[in-house]
């Protein structure tokens, strides 16, 4: 793996763990598309720090658990904001 994508892969798992970022606010903060963060974070960064792999699996995890409460949250906002 070249070094430039392996500091990347760091830098992301960091940030997912210190921001407890979603995979979306990852892509944006990076400048990359959702699919590369997630093959960040579940495949590559397990072969470069399996410690730092294992803790930005958690906040992802907890993510995925909350989503469908967030999407819920979101369209509850839009429809409170129609003017009809």
């Amino acid at each position: 793996m070249k070094s430039y994508i392996e500091e990347r892969v760091i830098n992301i798992a960091n940030y997912i763990i210190e921001n407890n970022a979603t995979v979306r606010q990852t892509a944006k903060k990076f400048g990359i598309s959702k699919s590369t963060v997630h093959k960040d974070v579940t495949e590559r960064i397990v072969q470069i720090n399996p410690t730092l792999a294992a803790e930005a699996r958690k906040v992802l995890d907890v993510n995925k658990s909350e989503r469908h409460i967030r999407g819920g949250m979101a369209t509850k906002e839009k429809y409170l904001h129609q003017h009809i």
